[in-house]
């Protein structure tokens, strides 16, 4: 075999089982040392392991697409893929003696340097593996913590990651740490220090629990901070999130619906830190949009939890808009995955409406035909070269206003912005200065949402009238929870109980 150039980044060779190691000096570690050593896997190459169990939610017509593009967003190189049918893990190695031995052969013929399993697996599995195929051995998780820590920017992204990491290793310490450190004088002595007779895995043990939970306090101020910023736009601004599939183009379709120049890449998790900027709509309407992580499947448990506040801006959100990668060969699953990760943090009543993605991209006529016809009110667009971005945007203003109403409003003269707010975002049919003393009565065309803020920009309003203009209101919007029609959704559980 050719040898390859020598990567850019000095690569630490495995020099035995369980090297992963972390070095504490006293209970408040500075965020930079919550760094996981020896888990990443950048210019590695990797071997890529998959195993189907009776309840895999994996798409078994390509188990292991996903985790080869994870592990490109890494930066690995994947060199080979093995793909195991199991009807139970095998309690010691997880996939047997036999194919862990295979495994091994491989790592030796290609001269890998980490497996990848795309399944989330018990210390004492990695531990078996490491021994047997010599070479570092991480499960999806760990991959997907090494993905989001290298993506984090902002502080509160950094947090969250930190304390995902955290909380994934401490069950772990006993297989992780190959060496322990003796005592040390940051830990102090006296209550709580139980001298130098006490074992260092409890030591780390403790260290871990104390800086999760300054972590989780440092990260509810700001989940605390983030509710109310969030709350306060929402009661000036209509507020649009956007979510879907990691790499479904949200970010694409926020620069172009803002102008922003939000980092775009054709990877997984591009995006960890939300952002917020303004929608201009019509002339006197605009809207604050966000632009979120995206998901995947199996999204470990508690990486969703350290992302609540992430997530905020979703959970509060006026209207969500999912996009979904229509020239993805496996689009369907990726919406029902958005989906469950949705409901489970609380958005399954959420108003929601679905955007068909990347239509230049579709492969086949029939693909898009199929979504036109099974999801009606779904939108069609190109975010990157703004098909259907004016129709969209048309939808959410419609959605945003809410129902038309007439209505007769009574403001004090001497209220001029009151006045003017009326005749900036309604439509004045007649005014009346002469029936009622000291006020002006407008017959106006108002919208729901105008009507519900009329309270917060006009001085003692007065609703002399007020009923609705022609038919109830009708908006492409509906739950999360009914976005994907029943039929799918039962479709999608018996797969996943059958494969």
């Amino acid at each position: 075999m050719d040898s390859l150039e020598e990567p850019r980044h000095k690569i630490r060779r495995y020099n035995g089982p369980s090297v992963r190691d972390r070095r504490f000096e006293g209970c408040h570690l500075s965020l930079s040392q919550d760094r996981r050593v020896q888990l990443s896997v950048t210019a590695e190459r990797a071997i890529l392991v998959a195993v189907l169990l009776p309840n895999t939610s994996a798409d078994l017509h390509d188990p292991l697409g996903e985790l080869a593009s994870l592990a490109h967003t890494a930066g690995a190189t994947p060199v080979e893929r093995v793909v195991q049918q199991r009807k139970s893990i095998d309690p010691g190695t997880y996939i047997g003696r036999g194919k862990a031995e295979e495994i091994a052969a491989i790592v030796k013929a290609l001269e890998a340097d980490v497996v990848l399993f795309d399944n989330d697996m018990l210390p004492n599995h990695l531990r078996e593996l490491e021994k047997i195929c010599d070479c570092k051995i991480l499960d999806r998780s760990e991959l997907i913590l090494d993905i989001f820590a290298t993506r984090a920017r902002t502080r509160e992204a950094q947090l969250q990651v930190a304390l995902a990491q955290l909380e994934y290793t401490y069950p772990r310490l006993r297989h992780m740490w190959s060496h322990l450190e003796r005592i040390g004088a940051g830990a102090g002595a006296g209550v709580g220090a139980r001298g130098p007779g006490e074992m260092q895995l409890e030591i780390d043990r403790r260290l871990v629990r104390t800086r999760i939970s300054e972590l989780k306090s440092r990260i509810a101020d700001v989940q605390a901070r983030k509710t109310r910023e969030v709350s306060a736009r929402k009661q000036e601004h209509f507020t649009v999130s956007l979510v879907g599939y990691t790499n479904a183009g949200k970010s694409t379709l926020f620069n172009t619906l803002t102008g922003a120049d939000t980092f775009v890449e054709d990877k997984l998790f591009a995006t960890l830190d939300t952002k917020t900027r303004t929608w201009r709509l019509a002339a006197a309407h605009s809207a604050l949009v966000s632009d979120t992580v995206g998901f995947v499947r199996d999204l470990p448990h508690h990486l969703v939890a350290s992302f609540k506040a992430t997530l905020e801006e979703a959970t509060h959100a006026d209207l969500l808009l999912i996009l979904v990668d229509v020239s993805h060969p496996h689009a369907l699953k990726q919406l029902q995955s958005v989906q469950r990760v949705l409901v489970e943090i609380g958005c399954g009543e959420q108003p929601a409406m679905l955007l068909i993605n990347k239509i230049d991209a579709v492969a086949s006529p029939d693909d898009l035909a199929f979504w036109r016809l099974t999801f009606p009110d779904a939108l069609a667009i190109s975010a990157r070269h703004g098909n259907g971005v004016g129709v969209l945007g048309e939808a959410v203003l419609k959605q945003m206003l809410g129902q038309n109403l007439q209505a007769r409003i009574a403001v004090p003269l001497d209220d001029p912005r009151g006045i003017t707010f009326l005749e900036k975002f309604a439509v004045i049919k007649a005014r009346d200065y002469e029936s009622r003393t000291g006020e002006v009565v407008f017959d106006v065309d108002i919208s729901q949402r105008i009507m519900d803020q009329i309270y917060n920009h006009v001085r003692r309003p007065t609703i002399i009238e007020s009923v609705p203009a022609g038919g109830n209101f009708i908006g492409k919007a509906r739950s999360v929870r009914t976005l994907i029609p029943e039929k799918l959704q039962a479709d999608g559980a018996r797969q996943n109980g059958n494969a």
